[in-house]
């Protein structure tokens, strides 16, 4: 059964359907979760390049690489685990702070 039971019916002229119509192809969003967004409060942001995603695959590969280095290096010893620790950490709020600046929806001002 469907959650949105309710319909909305919206005429625009032909410079407003245009206008919102290259918006919601810059978002990459559907029409419906365009709008969605606006009633929620929210600016959709535009649809990332291509290329974020390689970069994110390849951020999370590294972060997955320091965890191997670390587990390695505390079983034989050789770590500063507290020095460590504080730079995943803050790898991890980069990556964190990277998809909220160009994927997460802006609240309105």
């Amino acid at each position: 059964m469907r959650k949105r039971n309710c319909r909305v019916q919206v005429r625009l002229d032909n410079k407003e359907y245009q206008g919102f119509m290259k918006a919601v192809r810059k978002s990459g969003l559907s029409q419906e979760v365009y709008l969605r967004h606006l009633i929620n409060g929210v600016v959709p942001q535009d649809a990332p390049p291509p290329d974020y995603y390689h970069f994110m695959r390849e951020l999370h590969g590294v972060g997955n690489n320091l965890n191997q280095i670390a587990q390695k290096a505390h079983v034989l010893g050789v770590i500063d685990e507290r020095r460590y620790d504080e730079e995943v950490k803050k790898f991890d709020r980069l990556v964190r702070d990277i998809t909220k600046a160009v994927i997460l929806p802006r609240p309105m001002e």
